[in-house]
């Protein structure tokens, strides 16, 4: 599986995505500089990692969106290519209208840095498929900005389409509905706050992480 993780001036989880992968897959993941126009031929898997893209001014992410290699991404996103947002990627991928919803300020108006409890609400897509719906996994946030907000009509939609992948099991930052993470329409893009990369080890505190990409490796060479 060919892996490319997207790199902007302010990412900082962007080499521990790239571990989680190779760690996963066996191969390092090629590393894409925003100003980059393209992705490398061939790539099955594209991740936005966390971070604080452009020092997060404007809106965090904003800036990101609007960078050459965002255009791909979206291009390949639309072929079917799996996209994966994580925290500050997830803001990215909101603001390139790749997802629904927008990031905003935590509820607390403090940044949040912990192990959280999340519940598996959709077991059916291709980044959750070794997960079961309901299931309860610990998975660490570390964030200011991951206040998912909506209007009542996109967060039914979300609901009603199987759309939101991951749900806070306790209050964390004041998103809508307590969602953590949503999908787009075709399934092939995920966005979410919490840190899957951080949770693939043992060593790390825990392992509930490593199944999304398993999954993911799974689905993808099937």
């Amino acid at each position: 599986m060919s892996a490319a993780v997207i790199v902007f001036p302010g990412s900082n989880c962007d080499r521990d995505l790239a571990v989680a992968i190779r760690e996963v897959t066996g191969r390092a993941p090629a590393m894409v500089w925003h100003r980059d126009s393209a992705l490398p031929t061939g790539t099955d898997f594209i991740a936005v990692p966390g971070g604080f893209s452009y020092g997060d001014y404007l809106r965090s992410g904003a800036m990101a969106a609007r960078s050459p290699i965002m255009r791909a991404v979206a291009e390949a996103a639309g072929k079917g290519v799996p996209v994966l947002g994580i925290c500050n990627g997830f803001q990215v991928l909101t603001e390139a209208g790749l997802l629904p919803g927008a990031l905003m300020r935590n509820a607390g108006l403090h940044f949040v840095c912990r192990t959280v409890g999340l519940k598996v609400e959709n077991s059916q897509s291709l980044f959750t498929s070794r997960y079961r719906a309901g299931e309860e996994i610990a998975v660490p946030v570390a964030h200011h900005d991951g206040n998912f907000q909506a209007d009542a009509a996109t967060l039914d939609r979300l609901e009603g389409e199987g759309r939101v992948a991951f749900r806070y099991t306790e209050e964390v930052n004041g998103s809508a509905r307590s969602i953590a993470g949503i999908l787009n329409d075709a399934g092939n893009v995920l966005g979410m706050m919490p840190h899957p990369e951080r949770v693939i080890e043992a060593a790390h505190g825990g392992t509930d992480g490593r199944r999304l990409f398993d999954g993911l490796v799974e689905g993808l060479l099937a």
